[in-house]
Formats: structure tokens, C-alpha cells, sequence
């Protein structure tokens, strides 16, 4: 199953690519992807489930790489990788050719398909998070796929927020589960339930996860607008896949809670008004695929309070609508993506008749729409009477549930003739709506997913069979089976009362839309976006109060809090209890360098130039570099230096947007206030520093790294460390540093971010006569000696900096202070040169290395889960070479590299912002 995952996320990262070289022809090969997880799936449940792995990833956490798959999960890694394969060959022909951003969009619909496949398979409830939140961050790009749409946009983030904050709290609930439970394996929950007061919160947290997944009332008001994606993101997210990921939670947890009385409390009302106010909605839209989604979110409503009521009965009608609505409802989406292409319309006003100019594409959905209305012999029908005869048990409740389903079929019956009369139908009175032939790849997909829907049903009873292992799970026996006809009549007669009522409903089509205005209380879409606004206006109002723009004001804020917290402990916590053996120093630079660093402190608070202070301050961190050197850390030192040094860069660049002369005015926080808080403030982080040491019960892990480091082959205890022994940290700080790289620069550009710094047209070249750089400053701001600097030692220490790549894990340097020191050559190109001659020293896209270096990185990651079942197990070969010796090969180099180049490609994107950009605003305000 990991195999499947990787194979997503290559073909992802292949997507732009493919789409660069095959145009829209790309879709086909990104659909290879799903197209062997389908041929897996079909390989399982021949021969048999369940099937899984599992590989240690941090134990400690209770997270591991565990996958599994019964026959739930098998029916949801068909749906997921089936349909998925198709969605990709429809888009073949749904876009134009050369049209803009196909590779960015085939890339993240491959990437959704992954991360849906492996949260239906996981089988660790922090690892099925973390693919839930995926397809969360992968729905919101593909809905916004057009970033010039504002209501994509819109819909976009209303998506975004609803199901992340459903998603938050389902985390809270799974982490109670866990811990519950004493493991976050979801088969060993399932299979011995945790029992205990937080049980039932933990349940209703989990419930607000998937029901927001699943746009269940109060949350139905994002899927409808999610209609302003591409048509093939609907008929794969919104038929098959993303809106399924809260039914399939339901479905898998209800063996395990079915019975609590909460879970049926919240599942099976919610459920059930969700299919009677989405149904109802359906009936009064006009843009036949907004009528879909509301008629999806009605079929939503319908499975969740099948799952919700906690039967066997009900649970096998459930898995057989999962499977028929994916079928019929993908279909329609499909089929309404080639009317809107052949006639340039979705508005039922505008259509008529295209019957005629289209009949196999009416053939196509009317057999699609027949099974979504429930009618025989369709699978549809199957799981619609299956879903009467479960309710079907005499209890109260039941009952109730039994009349509400049926009268949302006869809403489902009504919006099913709506769409396919309003769309293909028509008066003879009118001329029928002219359309242009749709081609093979976008009519195949539908028609095969209907032709399913059809040929499917006569093989219910199989299908009956084949679930059994997972409805099995569910306590109690039961008396329903899946059948074209059971034989049952009252399940019969209830299917022809929701048809008759359906068609009545129908034929009152005006009528229904009139008391549909007049009973329309409240739109969910307006309340939701009147929330937003207040929220909206009170974070404005508390920022206003709170985030002032003074840095004084936050640092004191800081500050005071640091202090607060430790008068606090001091007053009423217990007396601190410090065991440590404390020495003056060990060597006699220590008291001078820690001289040094105090007479910086105190003299730093007088100066009042913003450029001085900088530079006092930075004589602080190399103390700082100093003492880790006399402690015998030439590692840390060197990082420590190399860092205040690049951060100064960063200071100095930032600070010519400020005055360069004395601050004006008396400060606002007198000097003695300023000193005693800052004095306050140190003290309590020394002793809880001191605390924290003095608290350790275990004995020091640093004993045991020297043997550590002889282990993973390395000589360097300080590098073994970082990029073997704990590389998911640096694999983690690096791409926290990343993130923080990306949106500081970004807050820089007043305009679409540019790579290409070219002169623009019209500006004199450089003046004649010998240069030292490619690029030259101004006349006025040139500095001969350092251009001539620039020119001798920039290779000089670019060659340093790979020194220290390579030789970092047996001495002292490493990817990431080889990659400062490359960064370091480049500012002093810039520095010499200006933003063109930086420009000409790295013509690579700044964002092309951190995603180099990120990738590296992940892929060393994988081969060691490939190679070793541990991921980032760093491999290791002795490689003898003649008339050179023997080489030790190791994968720590590739990641080391993938740190270099992210660090190169930070850098150099703070250079193009912080220096390049800013150049460019600060020589247009001159003009």
C-alpha cells in the first residue's frame, strides 16, 4: 500500500512536468496512478481480505505507518481509485488545449487521490488525520483552481474553514480514543471498545469531524458553493471521494459506538433533516449541477443516519447506497460537465430538448438518474429498499426515521426528474438547444459509471456476501439482504408511494417553488459568511487593541509575562530544590568572552540608531559562538557564527526602509524599567533552566551518543546526530524554516513575485570600460574594491561550502553551514553587484531549490522505509575504488544535500525580497 502512495506523489510532482510536454494529453498518464491502486484493490478482494502493514514510526507518540484493508476498505479504495482513474481521462478533453495551469491541477487531483487513498486504508488514528487534513489543503486548491474567480476563491476558503475546524475537533477526539483505549490502532478500538466518562465527548468530537467531511446540517452550506470548481473536481470529490471521507468514518467506528446513545443522538437527527432540507433546496435550483450538490447533500443526510442508527441492517443498506450513489452521482456530474461544454449553459431556463441533438449522452443520464431516484433494476433501487426494510423493526424511533427517509425519496424522485427533464426534455414550442458532439474521453467516464450502476444490481446478493466481514462487526444478528427483490412487500409499496409523491411533487413543479420562497427562513451560506464578518470585525477590534505596530509594546508584553510567571512560582509554588555542580570556569577565555558579552547587554539599551544597535547586538550571538567554542562545540560555534552573520545581512537590508540617523524623542519606557524587566526576566529563565535540569531523573541521553554516531558510521557525534540519529527534527526544522522563508517574503511583494530580474527596457546598460562582475551598480554607488573581491573569492567559497557538505559527517560542517556559507558568497555578489548581478550568480528559481532540497530530503526518507521498513533508516555501503581506496557511501549525503540546497534556496529568495524587491520599490519612489 505505501507503494500506491509514493506512486501518487510521484506522479504529483511528474504533473507539471507532463502537462509542459503532452499538453492536456497529461491526464491519461497521471491516471496510470489510480489506475494500478485499482488493479490492486481488485487483486485483494480476489484473493482475499483483509491485507495490510505496518512499519514503527514514532512509538513514543502512538503514531505508526499501519495500513489495513477489510472489505469496508476495499469497497472505499475502489470508489477512490476507480473513479479517480476515470475523472483523469475525462479531463483529457474537459480542458482546452494550452489551457493555463494544467499541470498545477493534475498534479494536486493526483495528490487528493493519494492522500484519499491512504486515509481509507489507515489504520492508526493519527496517521488517518494526517490524509484527512490532506485532502482538506488538496479540496482547497482544486476548488480555487481559478485564482482570478472570486467566488472560487470564496468558495474555497468556506470549504477550507469548515472542514479544518471539523477536522481539529475530530483530532481532539481521536487523541481521547487513544488514549482511552491504550492504542490508536483503529482495528484493535474497533474490535474492544474503550469504555469510560470522556468516551462519549471523545465520540461527539469524532461525529463533528465527519460531519462537516460530509456537509451534514449546520454545515451543508460549503458543499453547494464548491460548485465554482472544475466540473471534474465535483464528480470526484463531491460524488466519490472527499465528501464520502465522513460517511466512511462513520462507517467504520459504528461496529465499536453504534449502540452509544449519543452517537445515535446526533447522527441519526442531523442525518435525517440534512436529506429533507437539502431535497427540498434541490427543488428550486436552476443551475442543474448546484441541484446535484444540493441532491448529493440529501443523499449525505440519507447515509449518515443509516450508519448512525448502529445496526447490522442499516449498515449493510448504507454500504449499499455508498456504493450506488458514487456510481449515479459521479455520472451526472460528469454528464452535466459535457452539456455545459456542448451548449455553453447549466441553467435549466436555457435547456430543451437535447434529447435529440444528444441522445446517447440522455441515454447515459437517464440511467444514471433512475438509479439516484431508486428505481428498479437499478442499485439505487437495491439500497433504497434495503434502507426501508432495516427500518422496518416496529420501535418508536425507527418508525419515525422509516417516514422521514421515505418522504426525502419522494424529494429525491422530484429533483431526479428535474434534472433529467429540464436538461434533456422539453416542450415541442421551443427549439431544441444546439450542442456540439462531445468526445470519446469525456463520454466514456459517465457511461461507463452508469452502465455499473445497472449491470451491478442483478449481482446485490454477492455483493451481500462480500460485505459480510464488515457487516459482521456490527453487534447482533439481522434480517436484511441485498436483492433486486427480496420478496418483502412492504418495502415494495413503500418505494411506490416515494415514485408517486415524487412524480406529484414534480408535476407541481411552479407550485413547489413558490412555497418554497415563501418558506425560506434563513440561507445557511448567508449566516455562515455573517459569522465570518463578525469574527471578522471583533479580531480587528482586539488587534487594534493588542497589535499596536510597536515592537516595545510586545517585547514588554513578553517580557512581563516571562516575569509574571515566575513571581508567581516564586510566591506561591514550592521552594526550588537545584542539585547542580556549578564551576566558575574550566578554561580563561570563558570569564572574558562572558565579560565581553555583558558589556554588549549593558551598552546595547543607549544607542539609539537602529543601524549600530543592530550590529552591537550581533556582537551577542558571536559571544555566543565564542563560548560554544571554548565548551569545546566547534559545530555549534560555526553555525552560530555563520547564522549571526546572515541574520545581520537580513537586519541591514531591512533596516534601509528606516531612518539611518538617531531615534527622535525620549523613549516611552523609562531605561531603569526597561533594565530592571529584562534583569527580572533573565533571572527566571536561568533558574528554570536551572530547574529543569536539576529535575532529571534518567540518566543524560549524551552518554550514550558518541556510541550512537560510531553506529550510523559517523565521526562527527554532532552531525550523526542531526541528520541520522534525530533527522525527522531537521527534517521538520527545515521545512518550518521554509514556511517561515515563503511568508516573509511574500509580505514583501506588492505584486505578482518575479524571478526573472532582467534591466527593463529602456534603462542604460552598464557603462563602458572594464568590469569585475557581469552586473554593475549605478555610477555613484560602485565599490571597486568590492567588486574585485566579489570576483576572487565568490568560487573560493562556494568551494568551501561544498567542503563542508561533504565532509560534515566526520568533521566539522554539514549541509546546512555549507548552505549559509554558499548564501553568504551570494550576498556579497549582491552586495558588489545589485539585484541584477545576483540574477546572473544563480539563474535557478529560488523556489526550484527549496523544493529540490525538501524533495532530497523526503526521498531519503523513503528509501529507508523501502529498503530497511523504518523511514529515514540511513543506508550504508563500503565501496572499495581502485588507486583510491575504499568509500564510505551513504544516504546522509543525498539528505545533507537536500539541506544545502534549501538553505542556498532560502537565502537566495530573502535576497531577492529583502534586497532585489526592495531595491526595485525604493528606486521607484525616487522617481
Amino acid at each position: 500500500m505505501e507503494s500506491l502512495l509514493i506512486l501518487h506523489a510521484v506522479a504529483a510532482m511528474c504533473a507539471p512536468a507532463l502537462a509542459r510536454c503532452l499538453g492536456r494529453g497529461a491526464f491519461p498518464v497521471l491516471a496510470v496512478a489510480p489506475a494500478c491502486g485499482f488493479a490492486y484493490t481488485l487483486w485483494i478482494a480476489l484473493t482475499g481480505v483483509p491485507a495490510g502493514s505496518s512499519h514503527t514510526w514514532a512509538p513514543a507518540l502512538g503514531l505508526d505507518l499501519d495500513f489495513r484493508a477489510d472489505a469496508l476498505g476495499v469497497l472505499m479504495m475502489a470508489l477512490v481509485t476507480g473513479v479517480g482513474a476515470l475523472v483523469l481521462v475525462y479531463c483529457s478533453r474537459y480542458f482546452d488545449a494550452g489551457e493555463e495551469g494544467l499541470g498545477r491541477f493534475g498534479g494536486v487531483l493526483v495528490a487528493f487521490a493519494g492522500a484519499m487513498l491512504g486515509l481509507v486504508v489507515a489504520d492508526n488514528l493519527l496517521l488517518l488525520y494526517v490524509f484527512w487534513e490532506l485532502t482538506t489543503v488538496f479540496s482547497y486548491l482544486l476548488i480555487g483552481q481559478d485564482p482570478r474567480s472570486r467566488q472560487a476563491r470564496r468558495a474555497a476558503t468556506q470549504a477550507l474553514t469548515v472542514t479544518a475546524a471539523g477536522g481539529l475537533a475530530m483530532l481532539a477526539g481521536m487523541v481521547i480514543l487513544g488514549e482511552s483505549a491504550g492504542t490508536y490502532r483503529i482495528s484493535r478500538i474497533v474490535a474492544d471498545p474503550p469504555s469510560g466518562a470522556l468516551v462519549p465527548a471523545a465520540v461527539v468530537l469524532l461525529l463533528a469531524g465527519a460531519l462537516s467531511k460530509s456537509a451534514i446540517f449546520p454545515f451543508s452550506m460549503w458543499l453547494p458553493a464548491a460548485m465554482a470548481a472544475p466540473t471534474p473536481v465535483s464528480a470526484y470529490l463531491h460524488a466519490a471521494a472527499m465528501v464520502k471521507a465522513g460517511v466512511y468514518l462513520l462507517a467504520r467506528f459504528g461496529p465499536a459506538f453504534g449502540t452509544l446513545p449519543v452517537w445515535r443522538a446526533v447522527a441519526v437527527p442531523l442525518g435525517l433533516l440534512t436529506m429533507l432540507l437539502a431535497g427540498w433546496r434541490a427543488l428550486r435550483e436552476y443551475d442543474i449541477k448546484r441541484l446535484l450538490a444540493y441532491g448529493t447533500v440529501s443523499q449525505l443526510g440519507f447515509m449518515t443516519a443509516l450508519f448512525g442508527a448502529g445496526t447490522r441492517d442499516t449498515a449493510l443498506a448504507g454500504v449499499a447506497m455508498l456504493l450506488g450513489h458514487a456510481l449515479f452521482k459521479a455520472s451526472l456530474f460528469l454528464v452535466v460537465g459535457v452539456v455545459d461544454h456542448a451548449t455553453g449553459t447549466r441553467d435549466l431556463r436555457e435547456l430543451n430538448g437535447l434529447w435529440r441533438s444528444a441522445p446517447w449522452l440522455c441515454a447515459v443520464a437517464a440511467a444514471a438518474t433512475v438509479s439516484m431516484a431508486g428505481i428498479p433494476p437499478t442499485l439505487g433501487f437495491v439500497g433504497k429498499e434495503a434502507a426501508f426494510e432495516s427500518l422496518l423493526t416496529g420501535r418508536a424511533a425507527d418508525t419515525v426515521a422509516l417516514a422521514v427517509v421515505v418522504a426525502g425519496s419522494m424529494l429525491t424522485v422530484a429533483y431526479s426528474a428535474r434534472f433529467l427533464w429540464g436538461t434533456f426534455g422539453g416542450g415541442r414550442g421551443r427549439a431544441p438547444t444546439p450542442a456540439s458532439p462531445a468526445a470519446a474521453a469525456t463520454f466514456t467516464p459517465p457511461a461507463l459509471l452508469a452502465a455499473l450502476g445497472v449491470v451491478l444490481a442483478p449481482l446485490a446478493s454477492r455483493y451481500d456476501r462480500a460485505m459480510e466481514g464488515y457487516t459482521g462487526t456490527f453487534p447482533g444478528t439481522g434480517h436484511v439482504h441485498l436483492a433486486l427483490w427480496t420478496g418483502a412487500l412492504t418495502p415494495l409499496l413503500l418505494s411506490a408511494a416515494a415514485l408517486c409523491g415524487g412524480a406529484l411533487l414534480f408535476a407541481a413543479g411552479g407550485l413547489v417553488e413558490r412555497v418554497g420562497r415563501v418558506l425560506r427562513l434563513v440561507d445557511s451560506g448567508r449566516v455562515y459568511w455573517a459569522l465570518m464578518r463578525g469574527l471578522e470585525r471583533f479580531s480587528l477590534q482586539l488587534t487594534g487593541v493588542t497589535q499596536r505596530g510597536s515592537l516595545t509594546d510586545y517585547l514588554i508584553i513578553a517580557f512581563v509575562s516571562v516575569a509574571g510567571i515566575g513571581v508567581f512560582a516564586a510566591l506561591y509554588g514550592p521552594a526550588p530544590d537545584v542539585h547542580l555542580d556549578v564551576a566558575s570556569w574550566t578554561r580563561p577565555e570563558q570569564p572574558l568572552v562572558g565579560a565581553l558579552l555583558v558589556a554588549t547587554a549593558v551598552l546595547a539599551p543607549r544607542i539609539r540608531t537602529h543601524i549600530v544597535l543592530a550590529l552591537v547586538a550581533g556582537l551577542t550571538g558571536y559571544g555566543t559562538a565564542l563560548l560554544f567554542l571554548v565548551h569545546g562545540s566547534p559545530d555549534l560555534a560555526l553555525t552560530q557564527f555563520l547564522t549571526e552573520t546572515l541574520s545581520l545581512v537580513v537586519f541591514v537590508l531591512v533596516l534601509r526602509r528606516l531612518p539611518l540617523g538617531p531615534r527622535e524623542g525620549r523613549p516611552r519606557v523609562p531605561l531603569g524599567v526597561r533594565l530592571g524587566l529584562g534583569a527580572v526576566s533573565g533571572v527566571v529563565v536561568t533558574v528554570a533552566g536551572m530547574l529543569a535540569v536539576s529535575a532529571r531523573q534518567a540518566p543524560p541521553v549524551g552518554a550514550l551518543i558518541p556510541e550512537a554516531a560510531r553506529r550510523a558510521g559517523a565521526s562527527n557525534a554532532v552531525s550523526a546526530l542531526l541528520v541520522d540519529i534525530r533527522a525527522w527534527d531537521t527534517m521538520g526544522e527545515s521545512s518550518v524554516l521554509v514556511v517561515l522563508t515563503l511568508g516573509v517574503t511574500s509580505l514583501v511583494f506588492l505584486r505578482r513575485r518575479t524571478y526573472t530580474l532582467e534591466r527593463p527596457s529602456g534603462e542604460p546598460g552598464p557603462e563602458r570600460g572594464p568590469h569585475w562582475l557581469a552586473a554593475t551598480l549605478p555610477k555613484g554607488e560602485r565599490a571597486a574594491v568590492l567588486e574585485i573581491v566579489a570576483r576572487l573569492i565568490f568560487h573560493t567559497v562556494l568551494l568551501i561550502s561544498v567542503f563542508l557538505l561533504f565532509t560534515g559527517h566526520s568533521a566539522v560542517g554539514g549541509g546546512f553551514a555549507g548552505g549559509i556559507v554558499a548564501g553568504l558568497a551570494l550576498v556579497v555578489r549582491y552586495l558588489a553587484g545589485g539585484r541584477y548581478e545576483l540574477a546572473l550568480a544563480v539563474p535557478a528559481h529560488a523556489g526550484v531549490l527549496i523544493g529540490f532540497g525538501l524533495l532530497l530530503s523526503t526521498v531519503t526518507a523513503l528509501v529507508g522505509l523501502l529498503f530497511s521498513g523504518t523511514p529515514l533508516t540511513m543506508l550504508a555501503a563500503d565501496v572499495k575504488v581502485p588507486l583510491v581506496g575504499t568509500l564510505h557511501l551513504s544516504t546522509v549525503l543525498l539528505f545533507d544535500v537536500g539541506v544545502y540546497a534549501a538553505v542556498v534556496g532560502m537565502v537566495q529568495d530573502f535576497l531577492r525580497s529583502l534586497g532585489g524587491e526592495l531595491d526595485r520599490q525604493i528606486e521607484e519612489e525616487g522617481r
